[in-house]
């Protein structure tokens, strides 16, 4: 079975392609298969083929509100036709009075799982000139040359690449909050600035007051006479002269009292953003981005991650362990409260931290995650990095006010979601009283989505309480409804996807032959993040380790007790690999890593498709050699040689690595000799394929070039199978690299599991 095929014509990917049949006595539950029954969802996905937008809105079952679909069956001489999800029989209205077995609306061809719709009872939201909001939140203690940069680019992409329609804002902010005027009202041309406490916890309602504007006097986009009622959020087209020279004459406070940091109110700063989209849109949901330029951690007031007194280190993951981070969960809270305000009002943040130092990612990652936002943590604004992620914002279709409903089969119960949403605690009879992620709900809220947006939908499967003895169908459905406005076009849209799969006995082949163990790593790397939020680190390594013992004594084939004879068939060989790299990854394993680091990668992953998941547990390793094209090698110190050149990709940086031997010729500049012209096509032939992985991968990873026995090596040693440690007998053999550590090699970790999997 080809799952990434499957994957191309629906935007899913199953664990499981087939689910157990429901039993009467008790619940199919996600311990029944170790990994749970699990959807990977990607709700735009550009590669799923389906009609031109269809200029109607879906006709809906009267009873669970499923669109109408390739699966309902239709009575064509009647006209009705029948739910296959809650099986009742519906009338066809008169708009589908001419419908035939040869005259099919294109919801009802069988090719079209996947239909959209231009809603015409949502015809006012996004339409007219408006296309979107950009409220700038700009850190003033940011180094000279930073500032500059800033400056620069935001004046490339305002003036490049956002249509002049859009609205856009600046807030400024050190250890008071400054919201520019941009526009001055009445006609007078005069600009102001309002400065607000840092140190403060206002409300939404008094920094409105305090800035002239409210909620409640929300006028139509359209009317340039009223929107001039504020300055504070206008259109490109009336105020960039103005914009950017406030942009222009932003100055860094870069000097600071020795032995403290930077007073930064970097809460307050994003808390007023939020209070001036909530006033100044044109409409509820009109969709914005609050993107944030920040270069070191908030000082003062709400969300606040340490004191200006630098003898007092920033909080590590040892002190949130410990409980004696002093500020963390106070922030965490008064984020969580802006990420349910920004759910609302359909807005999203992105943060940009360019800095040595923490900035308060961990603290922040709730209201960037669940609002669809980039998290961008680079070294300085100077970076390639930081240039490029700015850039495709600025370039790129923004997808708001997307909500997803989900439709299922009475027996399928919903857990949650996992991934960049948030609940709207919308309950029905599909809704599980189990709670996994984001769950209690079939309806989720996203702020922005794009082509690449993933989510893991986790489900329980159940016989209907009411009806134990019922003869199931062979088949259950799914359908998923995402509701959302583009800025390139107005009124909203949506998209459904129906989708049907089969029931099978527990013990069925047919529940092995559909297993897709890439998919089913990538939902496990989601749960056990999901768990690594509440747990240490140690125990969430225990619970993949149960985890993967019961897999292997279930799908196992072995004598009992005797661990030689263990066997797993080639569709779940792949598994433990994956198991034993995602407990030693950065997602789990937070030792030498930031908090701020933990939750940029967890934030990535829990968004990121199938494949890009698999890279970030399972790095890929590609050799280059005078012997041919570049092959893929085993993730094994032992494939570190003196005359290959290996190209690492762990997702977030990319590693050219140069043997011993490469890298003497190169420093000795063979590769410059007409006679050695082998050297320089082997020695570009990475670099060209590394340019490729970093141009199409946004945030841009990091690019790191490194010699055999160089100090840089780490980044491709530490994620190296260790086959080869201090511990192994004749090490250093002819050379050969070691890995020095404690941990136990993939061989030894599946020798154990082995012998704990065939245990009676």
């Amino acid at each position: 079975m080809d799952f990434a095929e499957l994957e191309a014509e629906e935007g899913l990917r199953w664990p499981w392609n087939a689910w157990p049949i429901p039993s009467s006595s008790a619940s199919s539950k996600p311990s029944d298969l170790v990994v749970p029954p699990s959807v990977i969802h990607i709700p735009l996905s550009p590669s799923v083929d389906h009609p031109p937008p269809l200029p109607y809105d879906p006709l809906l079952c009267p009873q669970c509100l499923s669109s109408l679909n390739p699966y309902a069956r239709v009575d064509y001489r009647s006209s009705l036709w029948s739910c296959p999800f809650c099986l009742s029989r519906n009338p066809f209205p008169r708009s589908y009075s001419g419908i035939a077995d040869h005259n099919l609306p294109a919801e009802l061809f069988p090719t079209h799982s996947t239909v959209e719709y231009l809603l015409r009872s949502h015809g006012g939201g996004g339409g007219g000139g408006f296309r979107g909001a950009y409220v700038f939140v700009v850190d003033e203690c940011v180094e000279d040359e930073g500032v500059r940069v800033v400056v620069e680019e935001v004046r490339r992409g305002v003036a490049g690449a956002i249509v002049e329609e859009v609205l856009v804002g600046l807030v400024t902010f050190a250890g008071d909050v400054r919201v520019h005027e941009i526009g001055g009202r009445d006609g007078d041309g005069c600009s102001r600035v309002f400065v607000l406490p840092g140190d403060r916890d206002l409300s939404k309602e008094k920094i409105q007051n305090l800035l002239g504007i409210s909620q409640h006097h929300r006028h139509t986009f359209g009317n340039s006479q009223s929107i001039q009622k504020q300055g504070f959020l206008l259109p490109l087209s009336e105020c960039e002269f103005n914009f950017t020279t406030a942009f222009e004459e932003i100055t860094s406070i870069s000097q600071t009292v020795p032995g403290h940091r930077h007073q930064r109110a970097t809460g307050t700063a994003i808390f007023t953003a939020v209070a001036l989209l909530e006033a100044c849109l044109p409409y509820p949901g009109g969709g914005g981005r609050i993107i944030v330029f920040t270069s070191g951690p908030a000082t003062v007031g709400p969300g606040m991650i340490a004191e200006m007194d630098l003898s007092k280190p920033i909080r590590t993951h040892r002190d949130l362990s410990n409980g004696t981070a002093p500020f963390y969960n106070r922030s965490c809270n008064f984020y969580k409260h802006i990420a349910q305000r920004l759910s609302e009002a359909s807005l999203v943040l992105d943060l940009f931290a360019c800095s040595l130092d923490q900035v308060g990612a961990a603290e922040l990652r709730v209201p960037v995650e669940t609002s669809g936002g980039l998290m961008v943590l680079a070294e300085s604004f100077e970076s390639d990095q930081f240039r490029k992620c700015l850039r495709h914002i600025f370039e790129t279709t923004m997808n708001f006010d997307a909500t997803i409903e989900m439709v299922t089969t009475k027996e399928v119960k919903i857990c949650g979601a996992l991934g960049p949403c948030i609940s709207l605690q919308k309950k029905n009879e599909s809704v599980s009283a189990e709670e996994i992620g984001q769950g209690g709900t079939y309806s989720w809220r996203l702020g922005a989505i794009t082509g690449k947006t993933c989510l893991a939908f986790i489900f329980q499967v159940q016989q209907h309480k009411d009806e134990p003895n019922i003869q199931h169908s062979p088949v259950f459905f799914l359908q998923f409804k995402t509701r959302y406005r583009r800025t390139d076009s107005p009124g909203t849209r949506l998209r459904v996807t129906t989708v049907a799969r089969r029931w099978a006995p527990l013990r069925s082949p047919e529940i092995a032959a559909g297993f897709d163990q890439e998919a089913a790593a990538a939902v496990m790397a989601r749960l056990a993040i999901d768990r690594a939020e509440r747990a240490h680190a140690r125990d969430v390594i225990r619970w993949i380790d149960k985890r993967l013992i019961r897999f292997a004594s279930r799908f196992g084939d072995y004598i009992p007790s005797d661990p030689s004879s263990f066997r797993l068939a080639s569709g779940f060989s792949l598994f433990p690999q994956f198991m034993y790299h995602l407990r030693r990854s950065q997602f789990i394993d937070v030792f030498n890593t930031s908090p701020d680091e933990t939750a940029f990668f967890r934030l990535m992953l829990n968004r990121e498709p199938v494949v890009g998941s698999l890279i970030m547990i399972q790095p890929t390793l590609f050799q280059y050699s005078f012997d041919g094209p570049p092959i893929p090698v085993l993730l094994d110190v032992s494939s570190i040689e003196p005359d290959v050149i290996l190209l690492f990709d762990s997702y977030f940086y990319v590693v050219i690595h140069y043997g011993s031997s490469i890298a003497q010729w190169r420093k000795l500049g063979y590769d410059k000799d007409p006679n050695h012209e082998n050297l320089r096509k082997l020695l570009e032939a990475p670099e060209i394929d590394a340019e490729s992985l970093i141009s199409e991968r946004i945030p841009v990873p990091k690019l790191i070039k490194c010699d055999q026995h160089g100090s840089q090596a780490r980044f491709l040693l530490a994620k190296l199978n260790p086959s080869i440690t201090q511990n192994s007998s004749g090490m250093a053999v002819n050379g050969t690299n070691v890995i020095f550590t404690d941990d136990v090699s993939l061989q030894t970790f599946v020798e154990h599991l082995q012998a704990l999997a065939v245990q009676p």
